[in-house]
């Protein structure tokens, strides 16, 4: 990653006064009109903007950009915490508190000088931890608490995790792998009988699941891996526009041996690219 060239600064001050900003944009008597609109629904989606652009930031390797991005992500915190506080919910103070004690209550082998004699004992700990969170909260199924916001791929793997915990799962990869032929084949039975839209989507939202699980016996993040694919589509195809563009003719104009040779030139291009170049 570059360089990010910041002059130190004190994180209380720092905080201190981002929490100064926000309380004077949300005054209602000299405050910003388009932040005195703003509701947790409303700025629900630039918390979710903010975090995928912190992501991108990371995967670009650009330290300058994660910590502005990080910034507009704690942003969104302090927002959501302004809009509690002004309904005596909670402040930015509990938020922080609530993620210390979080963090110190489900690291007993840290801060108590308890040690996990394995990595598994370690897991177990924190899944009871955080099954006894769920269950303070009014979330007793094996299910609750996981974010129907996340991306889909994401949460299909994390209710998969939740239901390995309580032994519900494929016993090997190789199970997991049957399973997508099994699904592929529906999918296909689906498409060839013409059996309705909506009976191809249930079954292509099957298999997908079943592959976002597969992904997770790999040990591979789906998400992860469907957003390098892409950026690795993006790369490749870009080579093919540069390409046609200096021969001076469009992209219209390939037929399927030039688009098919063009993809396999960029292939190779994108091979011969340094380990770790965005």
């Amino acid at each position: 990653m570059n360089d990010a060239i910041a002059e130190p600064v004190d994180p209380l001050d720092a905080v201190a006064r981002l929490l100064k900003v926000m309380r004077r944009l949300r005054d209602p008597h000299s405050g910003c009109p388009w932040d005195l609109q703003q509701t947790f629904e409303t700025i629900a989606p630039y918390t979710l903007e903010e975090a995928f652009e912190v992501a991108d930031a990371i995967e670009r390797r650009d330290l300058a950009a994660l910590r502005d991005e990080l910034g507009d992500l704690l942003f969104q915190v302090v927002f959501h915490a302004r809009l509690a506080e002004e309904q005596g919910a909670f402040g930015f103070g509990e938020v922080a508190a609530s993620i210390a004690d979080k963090l110190r209550r489900r690291h007993p082998h840290v801060f108590d000088g308890n040690p996990h004699a394995s990595d598994a004992d370690r897991r177990a700990d924190w899944e009871r931890q955080k099954a006894a969170e769920r269950r303070s909260r009014g979330e007793h199924g094996v299910l609750g608490g996981i974010a129907r916001a996340l991306p889909a791929l994401t949460r299909a793997c994390k209710l998969g995790a939740r239901a390995a915990a309580v032994r519900f799962d494929w016993p090997s990869v190789a199970g997991v792998r049957d399973k997508v032929a099994e699904e592929l084949a529906e999918l296909d039975a689906a498409v060839a009988e013409q059996a309705g839209s909506s009976q191809a989507f249930e079954e292509l939202g099957d298999l997908l699941f079943v592959i976002a699980n597969w992904g997770r016996h790999l040990g591979h993040d789906p998400e992860a891996a469907l957003r390098a694919a892409n950026a690795k589509f993006e790369r490749r195809f870009a080579f093919i526009e540069q390409a046609v563009a200096e021969r001076g003719e469009s992209l219209e104009q390939l037929d399927a041996e030039g688009w098919d040779a063009l993809w396999q030139q960029a292939k190779q291009h994108d091979k011969s690219r340094p380990p770790g170049e965005p």
